[in-house]
């Protein structure tokens, strides 16, 4: 899977959770931290959980 489609899959996860679950930011971290472990992606310098942070924030808290 690459960049983009990980992207796509892990975005589709967080929104089809409860908005109660996707409230805040230690909410988002911790699933960053879960989908970090099934959605591989390539190297980069920041690390997976940073950059699936950076995708996921703007959506946290909407319904």
């Amino acid at each position: 899977m690459n960049k983009q489609e990980s992207r796509r899959a892990v975005i589709r996860e967080w929104m089809a959770l409860p908005h109660d679950k996707r409230q805040t930011e230690e909410q988002t971290s911790s699933f960053a931290v879960m989908a970090a472990q099934r959605h591989e992606l390539p190297r980069s310098r920041n690390n997976a959980c940073q950059v699936m942070m950076g995708w996921l924030l703007p959506r946290t808290g909407k319904p």
